[in-house]
């Protein structure tokens, strides 16, 4: 049964997506405000979490921010912001996807298990990886199952998301895929991205690979086309 921590100071909304969501099966644990929030998170870390952006004590934006130095977890926003500034500032702190209010509890319930889908078990209890199943292209590794990838034998923190993106882009080296081609990869069909979401998401891919190594340059932009990992 996955769990499902919902942070929001409006009760209201914490007490309906609670119920929508454990009609679904899930295990909802809820938090009214970011600090409580972000110490919940650490003590019983959930498979996904859905922040409200505007809250009393810490905001959205900042408890994400704060979870990304040591979690990868899977995020969905909740924001009554119409500017769309706050979704690509949250796409470039590593947010998984975005609803804004108001919303229905059933686009809700199918957001959060697309990006379910899209997050793998990363439970060190897992039996041993087949080899086969790491993809290598020069210093990337890539282990689909359990969700990890290094460089230069770094390991490179991805939100799942961006996990899938680059997965995309390494499996083929020197073909371009487009920005739609992306999206197909790293998102359900019922989930609409645009092209700048797809943009947002290879920048932080590149500054994360920056962070390993300042040379990195294996993400090349055809403007107008769209992305392609370079041949070594």
């Amino acid at each position: 049964m996955p769990t499902i921590a919902l942070v929001d100071d409006d009760r209201n909304i914490l007490t309906s997506v609670s119920i929508a969501l454990e009609a679904e099966g899930y295990r909802v644990l809820t938090y009214n405000d970011g600090v409580s929030a972000l110490e919940g998170l650490q003590n019983d870390p959930p498979d996904l979490a859905i922040f409200d952006i505007k809250m009393p004590r810490m905001d959205g934006m900042e408890l994400l921010r704060r979870l990304r130095q040591t979690s990868d977890l899977p995020v969905i926003f909740l924001t009554s912001k119409d500017d769309e500034i706050d979704e690509l500032f949250g796409l470039k702190m590593g947010a998984d996807d975005f609803i804004r209010k108001p919303f229905s509890q059933r686009l809700l319930v199918e957001r959060t298990k697309a990006v379910l889908r899209r997050s793998q078990a990363k439970d060190g209890t897992a039996a041993p990886t087949d080899a086969s199943k790491i993809l290598e292209r020069g210093n990337l590794a890539m282990d689909r199952e359990r969700h990890t990838c290094t460089w230069m034998n770094k390991p490179v923190t991805l939100t799942v998301t961006e996990f899938l993106i680059l997965y995309a882009l390494a499996q083929r080296p020197g073909v371009v895929k487009s920005r739609n081609a992306l999206m197909d990869a790293a998102y359900d069909d019922q989930v609409y991205v645009d092209d700048r979401t797809i943009d947002s998401h290879i920048k932080r891919l590149r500054k994360k690979f920056k962070s390993a190594d300042d040379d990195f340059d294996m993400i090349e932009t055809l403007y107008g086309v769209g992305y392609r990992f370079r041949e070594n």
